[in-house]
């Protein structure tokens, strides 16, 4: 009760100020070698689900069916090479050949779609632009494949064109577009393969803007899936024409050659079907279930049934069998720690993003979430500055690590209040 008066808390600050100073003094020169060896590096496992509360809160969201307690394997995939994989975290929950460079035919339009999107989120071009079709964009260019039906010298919007990309397959709106925003294909396809080393396609790359056959383009079903979420996250207006089911130019309708968007037994919004004699037929598809994202890549199938069949057997399985959580939010405290020399004892450390896992429905009740600094917590420390990692971990294995930050600032506490820590910091050396 006494140190509730300020007399008594100036004469209990004086007299550690007092003995800090002497100790400092007295002792700090035979230890100095062993000053401020804090054990900083340390790692602390805590059970992620911090409530009861919190924990059925959550778990109620994923429990919407008994889940075995085993996983069966992925089913068999009747395609070259396909990959299923989280939106939210990326996690890979099955693939084949996901790294083996195939022929995209139409898929290639993802990276035209793209970079059309990037030219109209930074102003270059607009939706409302017209453009004059040149005698390189005719559609008679074309014979057998898929097409706008575009004719020289007519001036057609970019929003049209777009459209005719996404929904119509137009290798004539491509070539197009290309002139448009790059004034030659080849030089398109220059900034179609900078935004692919930007996204980190590594074993990606393109040759012309519509994905006809040419031994030097390629890409992987992973490389695909980066595509898709960039396409997903990036540009979230020009991800949207790709729900469209359908579209009308010049009195002639055509539809979305993704059959899946029709499949009302899951909701699948995007993305791209891709077809040439040499790739096979492939689609690159995305569908949510609750707040779960999953993006399917299935390449090289051996109809426009089984591209279909095989997207929707990935998919389902996911859906079925994994869930994803998002433990902590961004800006959300993980743990509170003892911070050194500051003008507060204490600090904050959570995320500076939301953080996502993906695991098996029936281990959802096991994860677990630890922690390392990597930094000793000693101010000044900066908002947002990284002082360790977090991790989640499902028995002894870590799944996913985010960077652990500092959610407020910790400014340098006064002279004594950090003559008092020197001297603790000191005697923990000690031991």
């Amino acid at each position: 009760m006494l140190s509730s008066f300020p007399y008594v808390r100036t004469v209990e600050t004086s007299v550690q100020a007092l003995i800090a100073y002497v100790l400092s003094v007295i002792v700090s020169p035979l230890f100095s070698h062993r000053l401020i060896k804090v054990r900083y590096i340390m790692k602390k496992t805590a059970v992620l689900f911090r409530s009861v509360a919190i924990s059925a809160t959550l778990l109620a969201s994923v429990t919407v069916a008994a889940s075995p307690a085993v996983v069966p394997e992925a089913p068999q995939i009747a395609a070259k090479g396909y990959i299923l994989v989280d939106y939210n975290s990326g996690k890979i929950i099955a693939g084949h050949n996901q790294n083996e460079k195939l022929a995209p035919a139409s898929l290639t339009k993802m990276m035209t779609s793209y970079v059309i999107g990037q030219e109209i989120k930074n102003g270059n071009i607009s939706p409302d632009d017209n453009v004059v079709i040149s005698k390189n964009a005719w559609a008679k260019n074309f014979p057998g494949s898929s097409k706008m039906f575009l004719e020289v010298g007519k001036t057609v919007k970019v929003s049209d064109l777009n459209r005719g990309i996404i929904i119509d397959s137009g290798n004539d709106a491509c070539v197009a577009m290309a002139e448009h925003i790059a004034g030659s294909q080849q030089s398109f396809v220059e900034l179609m393969n900078g935004w692919a080393k930007n996204l980190g396609m590594k074993s990606t790359h393109f040759t012309n803007v519509h994905g006809l056959d040419n031994p030097n383009l390629y890409t992987t079903p992973y490389d695909l899936s980066i595509l898709a979420r960039a396409l997903i996250h990036d540009l979230p207006n020009e991800f949207k024409i790709y729900d469209e089911k359908s579209f009308t130019y010049n009195g002639i309708t055509q539809y979305n050659r993704n059959g899946l968007l029709w499949d009302q037994s899951m909701h699948v919004d995007g993305l791209k079907t891709g077809h040439t004699d040499n790739a096979g037929y492939s689609l690159v598809s995305t569908a949510t279930e609750g707040n779960m994202r999953l993006i399917s890549v299935v390449m090289g199938t051996a109809s426009k049934h089984a591209r279909l069949a095989e997207s929707k057997k990935l998919l389902t399985y996911g859906f079925r069998f994994f869930t994803t959580l998002m433990p902590y939010k961004k800006d959300q405290t993980f743990v509170t720690e003892k911070v050194w020399m500051g003008n507060t004892d204490k600090v904050d450390l959570g995320v500076n993003k939301n953080t996502y896992v993906t695991i098996p429905r029936s281990q959802a009740k096991d994860l677990k979430a630890s922690f390392v600094l990597t930094k000793e917590l000693k101010a000044p420390i900066k908002k947002g500055e990284v002082m360790g990692t977090l991790y989640y971990r499902l028995g002894d294995t870590d799944i996913a690590q985010y960077p652990l930050v500092a959610l407020t600032e910790v400014k340098q506490g006064s002279f004594f209040s950090r003559l008092v820590d020197y001297v603790e910091m000191l005697i923990q050396s000690w031991f």
